[in-house]
């Protein structure tokens, strides 16, 4: 029985489940917005959170914590100096989850996890819009 337990294994052991939140949390910093499942959002809607959170008081240790699971450089940085000060006066809530409807292979529900404020409203979109485009070209 699975009572009480805080989390969806997603079909993936420790490892693998750990390794896919860091690399879709990257992902969602860089391109401030990512498509993936319902499921597979809750769980980096949390983790995306936290650092957010943590983001929002720069220290050596904020800083050494979050590198601990975001790998580049580039992206802490952008993380600590753009995304963090847009969500000063936020208290919580940093990402949307929007409903994009059925994927047609397994019909898993699809969904849009973005910040809530955007650094380049247009970069982000286009970004997204090619990565439709590409997903639907390979179906």
């Amino acid at each position: 029985m699975r009572h009480r337990k805080g989390f969806n294994k997603l079909s993936r052991s420790a490892s693998e489940r750990k390794a896919l939140k860091r690399n879709m949390v990257q992902s969602l910093f860089k391109y401030e917005a990512i498509r993936t499942t319902k499921a597979k959002a809750k769980e980096v809607q949390s983790m995306a959170e936290k650092m957010i959170t943590r983001a929002k008081v720069d220290s050596v240790h904020n800083r050494r914590l979050i590198a601990r699971d975001v790998n580049d450089r580039a992206i802490v940085k952008k993380l600590f100096e753009k995304i963090s000060p847009m969500f000063a006066e936020r208290k919580g809530g940093y990402t949307r989850i929007l409903k994009l409807g059925q994927r047609k292979g397994d019909v898993a529900e699809m969904v849009l996890l973005e910040l809530v404020e955007k650094t380049s409203d247009v970069e982000g979109d286009e970004k997204v819009a090619k990565a439709d485009e590409k997903e639907k070209k390979a179906e």
